[in-house]
């Protein structure tokens, strides 16, 4: 893989990301992730929140209001992470800990999903007629975000390499 990563590292807009003193470049690709994150958790959040009984002011026709801000959200964390993935490849894909993140942030969009579509958009759910096992997928998906919010976070502590440029 290290032609690939020498490669996508010396690209342009590789080295514009690592190396810009614009804010536009790595400061702002890394705030845009953020918020996007914001969106996305977020949302998900208030849908487990409310699914699990401990927000039952929010409403499930309001909180529908909000998913396609929150897929808007997906969309811009997902093109801020692969903009953060150009301009440091060696250091994701080399790390173990990007794989399980990204396997963390995949279960819980499924459960996320799963939630919109049998809590949000059922009329059952109204009126707190929530079950067992779509409490559990709730939980789960609460559990699943704060594992890869953690898992993103140690991302920029436990590389073991930065740039293959650094090894020849």
């Amino acid at each position: 893989m290290d032609p690939f990563f020498i490669w996508l590292e010396q690209t342009s807009i590789s080295v514009w990301i690592r190396e810009s003193p614009s804010l536009f470049a790595f400061p702002a690709i890394l705030a845009l992730h953020t918020i996007g994150m914001a969106f996305l958790v977020g949302t998900s959040f208030a849908v487990s929140f409310r699914t699990l009984g401990l927000a039952p002011a929010l409403k499930p026709e309001t909180l529908l209001r909000f998913v396609p801000l929150m897929w808007a959200g997906f969309c811009v964390n997902a093109t801020s992470g692969v903009a953060l993935l150009i301009g440091y490849p060696t250091k994701a894909l080399t790390n173990p800990l990007f794989y399980v993140k990204l396997a963390l942030i995949g279960l819980a969009l499924v459960g996320l999903r799963h939630l919109t579509v049998h809590v949000l958009r059922n009329p059952d759910s109204q009126h707190g007629k929530i079950d067992l096992g779509l409490r559990a997928v709730a939980g789960g998906s609460f559990l699943l975000w704060v594992a890869a919010i953690t898992a993103g976070r140690f991302l920029a502590y436990t590389y073991t390499r930065l740039l293959s440029s650094d090894f020849f």
